[in-house]
């Protein structure tokens, strides 16, 4: 083989490797995107649930325009697979945790996927406030 030859492979060597090196960067920046908009999609439900609970008479199991004292009431009703014990519940996309502060129900949810810095997992945090029905939704990475 010629000089010319090598250098001609050596050279498709290399764009072969930086091709499947931007392909492996695009595929993991897809993943945790994906991983980030179905956790904000599962927390969108929990909070549509939470909000049917607060809004349900008590004499239909709801809250009766309260979130009540027991956030284990809201967890029951929102028909994940709710552990009672860690106020949390769980998807093939990631964990939610709930928590209770007054008229306010706070839903944190945390992905399967590594977020942005590469070394924590996509979060994401949603308030929910009862008496105006507002939900907020802040993504922390």
């Amino acid at each position: 083989m010629g000089t010319q030859q090598i250098l001609l492979i050596v050279l498709s060597v290399i764009i072969v490797g930086i091709a499947v090196a931007v392909g492996i960067t695009m595929f993991n920046a897809q993943a945790t995107n994906s991983n980030r908009q179905a956790i904000v999609g599962d927390m969108n439900n929990l909070a549509s649930s939470a909000l049917a609970f607060y809004k349900t008479p008590t004499t239909h199991g709801g809250g009766g325009g309260s979130w009540t004292t027991e956030i284990d009431n809201v967890g029951t009703w929102l028909g994940y697979d709710y552990d009672t014990g860690t106020n949390a519940c769980s998807t093939g996309n990631g964990t939610f945790t709930l928590s209770l502060a007054g008229d306010v129900v706070t839903i944190v949810g945390l992905g399967n996927e590594l977020g942005n810095d590469g070394s924590t997992n996509v979060q994401a945090t949603m308030t929910v406030t009862g008496a105006t029905s507002a939900i907020l939704t802040t993504i922390d990475n």
